[in-house]
C-alpha cells in the first residue's frame, strides 16, 4: 500500500513539473516584456545605449564595420543583387544614422550613413516615401555650400537632382572633407542628401534600379 502511494506521489511531480514547463513554453513574449522585473531591466539596458541605438528599427549585423568608416564597405560581406521585382526598398533612419537593404521585408544589407542636421527638432532631410529617379552621376560640386561628393543618385520627388544617395563630401580640389567623412554611421551632418561610404554609394550608385522604394523615417 505504502509502495502504491509513493508511486503516486511521485507520479503527481512528474505531471506538475512538466505543467509548468509547458506552461512557460507556452506564454508568449509579450507576458515577460510586460513583467516589472523584466521591465527594470531592459530600462537599465536602454539607459546605456545612445540616441542612435535606441532610434534603429534593425539591430546592426555582426559584420558591421566601425562607425566612420566612410573608406569601405560598411559590411565584410559582397554586396547584394538587387532586383526590384524582390520587394526591394531602402529604409533611412535619420537618428539612427542607417540605411538599409529591404528584399522581401527582410534586411539583407545594412549601411553606415550620415542624413540632414536637425533643426528646432526637424531634419534637413524630408521623411516619407520617395523612389530611385533617373538622375546619377559620377561626381558633383555645389558652389554654393562649397562642397561636393562622388557617386551619386537621385530620390529627389520633383526630380530636380537636389536629395540624393551620395559618398561623403569632397572638398573643391576632389579631396574627401575628412572631419565629415568620419561623422558616418555616429551623427547627422549633410543639407538634406543621404551620405554613404565611398564604395556603399558607388555600388548603389551602380546598381540600385530606377523606381525602387525609398522610405525615410526619423527612426
Amino acid at each position: 500500500m505504502k509502495k502504491g502511494v509513493l508511486k503516486g506521489v511521485i507520479i503527481a511531480i512528474v505531471c506538475l513539473l512538466l505543467c509548468v514547463l509547458i506552461a512557460k513554453i507556452s506564454i508568449p513574449k509579450e507576458s515577460f516584456r510586460n513583467d516589472p522585473k523584466q521591465a527594470k531591466v531592459n530600462k537599465k539596458k536602454d539607459k546605456n545605449k545612445s540616441t542612435a541605438e535606441l532610434a534603429r528599427p534593425y539591430k546592426d549585423p555582426k559584420d558591421l564595420r566601425p562607425e566612420g568608416s566612410w573608406n569601405k564597405k560598411s559590411e565584410a560581406k559582397k554586396h547584394p543583387k538587387l532586383d526590384s521585382k524582390n520587394g526591394l526598398e531602402l529604409r533611412v533612419s535619420l537618428k539612427g544614422n542607417r540605411v538599409y537593404v529591404i528584399k522581401n521585408k527582410k534586411v539583407i544589407y545594412t549601411m553606415l550613413s550620415t542624413a540632414g542636421k536637425y533643426e528646432n527638432g526637424k531634419s534637413d532631410t524630408p521623411t516619407g516615401t520617395f523612389h530611385i529617379q533617373e538622375g546619377k552621376g559620377d561626381t558633383f560640386f555645389n558652389q554654393e555650400l562649397n562642397e561636393g561628393a562622388n557617386n551619386w543618385v537621385s530620390w529627389d520627388p520633383k526630380n530636380e537632382n537636389v536629395y540624393l544617395f551620395h559618398s561623403v563630401p569632397t572638398s573643391a580640389d576632389g579631396s574627401y572633407n575628412l572631419k565629415e567623412a568620419k561623422k558616418l554611421g555616429k551623427t547627422q551632418g549633410s543639407h538634406g542628401c543621404i551620405r554613404l561610404s565611398v564604395p556603399d554609394s558607388r555600388w548603389l550608385m551602380e546598381n540600385v534600379p530606377v523606381g525602387t522604394k525609398v522610405v525615410i523615417k526619423d527612426k
